[in-house]
């Protein structure tokens, strides 16, 4: 049992002062309000909120920030860096990226993060020994690093889609696919989880994946209980193709194929069309927003207000981490919408933070976190509330002042992880510094 003293705590109902957190077992079994401090109890200072939830994220992506801003270009041209750094990953070097990568997350005030995992294989498709390698190197990541983990294995079948039907797979995307959708259910099902990691299916994409597979997807997530996640319409490109050759849009396809449910998530969902919109809030579906990557690679402003207003739950992740910090993604969302209406206000700071911590959770299939109560998960982020950024904001809006910089404690599964701004894997530069190197050399 470990019992943690808050100075404040954002509870279901709004912040409290004065709040000691009881956990066991890694879960809350007690909140009180207005105590004082024990002696036995841990410390957590400044304004504790519930974890937040990495819902949407290529690990090795990470290896790109910083790297990519010379001669201009858009996703595709983006997308050729990305596939070359890739080629040079294998099980070993990806688990030491990862868990960099992971514990640069647990700083920020992750505490779950949703891996959109792709690289199964070797390059060219050569299988590993163990079919999972990849996989498991992210696990491990994950644990060392001290965050959940969903691992959503990607189901990544074709090259790509034009208006004459799907391609082939390039020499890179060769070690993205297991040969079929059949193939690529029987490995994923043979992964085990537990503890502090579970099982996602991912649909890499209407691009990657003919419509005749989604199917088997399908109905395999429904066997292993698994979210279902899936990028969605990140390029006005995958639109016009799919339009072209199926007759419909990515949504109407997801939708016509029984792939949209509460258990779907749709990751940027940045060009739909108003029937798209409706057809996602219309199953409850969740649209998971990554507006430092929507930005950074120019692919647009997705219509977060319009798909809560249709009935779609919003989460937000970092994507391709140019920025791992989720207070910017949380005002990317308020700042974007206040840019296409010319409007202030379009989200209240509450449902900001619902997306960023509850739905995220939610989203991932852990359902019993992201709320600072009994019964949930003990993942709790401390923040300042006396630093530059933050002095002077009221309680509420602090979500709108902070950065991952103002992030003094994290606690996960009832474990502190970070304590007083350290991580205890070390130091977590020196770790993404020796990491990315080795991946580079």
């Amino acid at each position: 049992m470990s019992t943690y003293w808050c100075e404040q705590a954002m509870l279901p109902g709004g912040a409290s002062r004065r709040v000691r957190v009881v956990t066991e077992h890694g879960r809350i079994v007690e909140v009180r309000s207005d105590e004082p401090a024990d002696p036995s109890d841990v410390v957590l200072p400044g304004l504790v909120y519930p974890g937040f939830a990495n819902a949407h994220s290529h690990a090795f992506h990470r290896a790109l920030r910083g790297r990519t801003h010379a001669g201009g270009g858009d996703f595709w041209t983006w997308r050729q860096g990305m596939y070359a750094l890739g080629e040079h990953l294998d099980p070993d070097g990806y688990r030491s990226l990862a868990t960099a990568v992971f514990a640069e997350m647990v700083l920020a005030g992750y505490t779950v993060v949703g891996e959109f995992h792709y690289l199964h294989h070797g390059p060219g498709g050569a299988r590993y020994d163990d079919p999972n390698a990849m996989g498991q190197a992210l696990v491990a990541a994950a644990a060392d690093a001290g965050i959940r983990l969903t691992l959503l294995d990607t189901l990544y079948l074709a090259g790509g889609l034009t208006a004459s039907g799907h391609t082939p797979l390039d020499a890179v995307q060769q070690r993205f696919s297991d040969g079929s959708a059949e193939a690529w259910a029987e490995r994923v099902s043979a992964l085990r989880p537990g503890g502090l990691w579970r099982v996602g299916a991912a649909v890499h994409s209407v691009r990657a994946v003919p419509c005749d597979d989604l199917g088997v997807l399908g109905e395999a997530a429904a066997r292993g209980q698994w979210p279902v996640h899936a990028h969605l319409s990140e390029q006005p490109g995958e639109n016009l193709a799919c339009e072209a050759f199926y007759g419909r849009t990515p949504a109407r396809l997801l939708a016509d194929e029984g792939l949209l449910t509460e258990d779907t998530s749709l990751v940027h969902a940045t060009h739909l069309t108003d029937d798209d919109i409706a057809v996602i809030g219309a199953a409850r579906s969740c649209a998971v927003f990554c507006p430092t990557t929507e930005r950074d690679l120019a692919d647009g402003i997705g219509p977060a207000r319009a798909l809560t207003d249709a009935g779609a739950a919003l989460a937000l992740g970092s994507d391709q981490h140019a920025v791992i910090d989720p207070f910017e993604e949380v005002r990317g969302v308020e700042m974007h919408e206040r840019l296409q209406s010319l409007e202030r206000g379009r989200f209240a700071p509450a449902d900001l933070l619902g997306a960023a911590t509850l739905h995220g959770y939610r989203s991932l299939g852990w359902h019993d976190g992201g709320i600072i109560a009994p019964h949930h998960l003990a993942d709790l982020v401390a923040v300042r509330t006396d630093s530059p950024r933050t002095a002077g904001a009221a309680t509420d809006q602090v979500l709108y002042a902070a950065t991952s910089a103002d992030v003094t404690d994290v606690v996960v599964g009832g474990e502190q992880v970070v304590c007083g701004g350290r991580h205890r894997v070390g130091d977590v530069g020196a770790l993404l510094g020796q990491s990315i190197a080795a991946v580079r050399r």
